[in-house]
């Protein structure tokens, strides 16, 4: 189960590893109360998850358990395996990464740019994760899970602390949810203090779905924020924390994620992937709609994309 206090333990491993990300205030006449957004898509490799990947690595590293020559696996859409590659290149050891075979090709491309192992095929991302344990049953490689570890999640939770900090307090965190990692590490992090609501689109409902049926379940994945939020399952800790901290679920629709991320770059002049840009759909498309006052964080978490799509 994944704390505050373990949160706070990756801030302190991570400090002086990781970009401490700004945010930026949202145009006031737009929305009953104040929203921040939490610019995280500056973070190294363009997304949080650099994060937890660096908590990850270190963790290992200090309870003796990376193999020399070996280092870490992970399977990846793109942005889990650009995050561990680096947190890898950072450490000064070793990475393979799992692909699928639909993986963006500019992610694809920055992985062997920084020097991992790409091992691309498959039609979808729990076909790159089997191979992935098969590697690292084999050979001994630590396996970085994109979404579902402790150290993971802790290590993405730290954005939370640092809204928290930044804005002096939150009522809300928007936070967009594939297999739940960012969700359960913010909502750790905020527990108490402020509410979280998962924004999830309608063609991959993984929390939404779990919370209907007690339990995290198969989902089908499609859609335009699929690349990021393609997981097929919500993830033991992100469903486990949810529930715990009572994470609300809100579906938008592609045309919604593409609106805002639209909005996003005509308001504010901020690039954004499709999966970042759903927790923002969460407020342009009234899934969302807060009272009055109420003072809203919003994630963007992660800008990996084509600019040329806006």
């Amino acid at each position: 189960m994944i704390t505050r206090a373990d949160v706070e333990q990756a801030a302190r491993r991570t400090a002086g590893l990781t970009r401490f990300t700004p945010v930026l205030e949202g145009d006031p006449e737009n929305f009953p109360g104040p929203v921040w957004f939490k610019c995280e898509f500056m973070q190294h490799t363009g997304t949080f998850k650099a994060r937890g990947a660096l908590n990850r690595v270190l963790a290992a590293k200090e309870r003796g358990e990376m193999k020399a020559g070996v280092g870490i696996v992970v399977a990846s859409g793109g942005n889990a395996g650009l995050a561990n590659a680096y947190a890898a290149a950072q450490l000064g050891v070793p990475a393979t990464v799992f692909v699928p075979a639909a993986a963006p090709a500019v992610k694809v491309q920055k992985l062997k740019a920084s020097g991992a192992t790409v091992v691309q095929g498959g039609a979808e991302y729990a076909e790159a994760y089997q191979a992935a344990v098969k590697h690292a049953r084999e050979t001994g490689a630590i396996y970085c899970h994109a979404y579902d570890q402790p150290e993971i999640v802790a290590g993405a939770g730290v954005v939370g602390l640092e809204l928290l900090d930044q804005t002096g307090g939150v009522d809300t965190v928007l936070v967009a949810v594939g297999g739940g990692g960012l969700m359960a590490g913010i909502a750790a992090a905020v527990e108490g203090r402020a509410k979280v609501v998962a924004v999830e689109p309608d063609t991959a409902l993984t929390l939404n779905a779990a919370l209907a049926a007690g339990a995290p379940v198969d989902v089908p994945v499609s859609g335009i924020a699929a690349d990021s939020l393609g997981a097929r399952r919500i993830g033991d800790i992100g469903f486990s924390v949810a529930v715990r901290v009572g994470v609300e679920s809100v579906l938008v629709s592609d045309a919604d994620i593409v609106q805002a991320r639209s909005n996003l770059w005509a308001d504010y002049r901020i690039v954004v992937e499709h999966g970042a840009a759903a927790a923002y759909a969460a407020l342009t498309s009234g899934a969302y709609v807060p009272g009055v006052g109420e003072r809203v964080g919003v994630i963007l978490c992660g800008a990996n994309t084509d600019p040329a799509t806006l």
